[in-house]
């Protein structure tokens, strides 16, 4: 929260505590014997308020008490109920409710025990308990429509920050793609192209004959094909994650997922391919957990096996049942090619025991 945001709500609080002490001390202006005590008590009390952000609590418990102590002394109107009304709507909307309904209770009884006529003081006693009743059931409104505005800002930051990730990753799948068809079409014929070429100069040179220019003009563009070609590859291929599990597992816990990760084995940097693919899944494992899991808890188990393979387990204890096993999306699709890619296997489905688990098998050998 920025200073000039904190300074506007402290100047707000300050306001409102002097309009509510302005308010009191103008009626009790009117009351025959009122005396400094009382001023004193209804400044006291108001001025509290200008507190109840910070200690909500604290600034119940003051009005309450200056409050009931002021209607003891004076025996004033329903108005004087204003501060501890504040303090009551206050505690409530923080989700102090039986504390609210305490206050409530000591004020009225306060009230009532130092009222000047029986029928009167019932009347002013209903009034102020639909009044304390209203600051309570307001304050509980104010809670919870104030969670449900974080609730939704959450729920939007998290669909940006999905789509942004299934952009990206969709992005990275294609470049694969086109990387993978440069290289099995366009690779194998440069190679062919250079290699004729290459015999051939060197037959006739053999044979001591002379090398005919254009010969030499396609085997050196044959070469310099390659070398292109590879940088583009390189270019394509370049899907490198941007951090590592442990950094996706600490931004998740970040968006409030509530995930523990284990790593076993002894842990050693991994080939480019199989260090990208492990990444991916741990992030489509962890965004699905997010997206449909609700309220779940999430483990992240990486084993390096010492069998040269590589095992991550994402499991969470969401609502998924396997009676109704979910439609594969894009993202399941796109982490069950990257696997098979690299000659692993992968088991995406719901627990039996509820929840939904993720384990794929990587083979940590280089592959060509």
């Amino acid at each position: 929260m920025s200073g000039r945001q904190i300074d506007r709500r402290v100047l707000a609080d300050v306001v409102l505590a002097a309009v509510v002490g302005a308010l009191g001390m103008g009626v009790a202006a009117f009351d025959d014997g009122t005396d400094a005590l009382d001023l004193t008590l209804i400044a006291l009390a108001s001025a509290s308020l200008s507190l109840h952000r910070a200690a909500p609590r604290a600034v119940l418990a003051a009005a309450t008490l200056l409050g009931t102590a002021y209607v003891v002394h004076a025996h004033p109107g329903p108005l004087s109920a204003l501060p501890v009304l504040g303090a009551v709507h206050t505690a409530a909307r923080v989700g102090h409710r039986g504390l609210a309904a305490a206050a409530s209770t000591v004020f009225l009884a306060g009230y009532v025990a130092t009222g000047p006529g029986t029928q009167e003081v019932a009347e002013r006693a209903g009034l102020l308990a639909g009044w304390f009743l209203c600051a309570v059931v307001t304050g509980l409104a104010d809670r919870n429509w104030q969670a449900y505005l974080r609730q939704t800002e959450q729920r939007a930051q998290e669909a940006e920050r999905t789509r942004e990730e299934a952009a990206l990753r969709r992005a990275g799948e294609e470049r694969l793609r086109i990387a993978r068809e440069l290289h099995d079409s366009l690779t194998h014929s440069i190679s062919i192209v250079k290699l004729q070429a290459g015999v051939a100069v060197h037959l006739a040179r053999k044979r001591g004959e002379e090398v005919p220019p254009a010969l030499l003009a396609i085997q050196e563009a044959g070469g310099e094909a390659m070398r292109e070609l590879r940088s583009a590859l390189q270019v394509l291929r370049a899907d490198e994650p941007s951090g590592t599990p442990a950094l996706l597992v600490e931004r998740a816990r970040a968006a409030g997922l509530a995930v523990d990760l284990t790593v076993t084995g002894d842990e050693h940097p991994l080939p480019p391919a199989v260090d990208r693919a492990a990444y991916r899944i741990v992030q489509e494992a962890l965004t699905n957990a997010a997206r449909h899991a609700g309220p779940a808890k999430v483990t992240v188990r990486i084993d390096y096996g010492g069998g040269g393979e590589l095992t991550i387990d994402v499991a969470d204890d969401g609502a998924a049942d396997p009676a109704r096993p979910p439609v594969p999306g894009t993202g399941l699709t796109g982490m069950r090619e990257r696997v098979t890619a690299l000659g692993g296997t992968l088991r995406a489905a719901p627990r039996a025991e509820g929840g939904f688990a993720v384990r794929a098998r990587l083979p940590m050998g280089e592959t060509v």
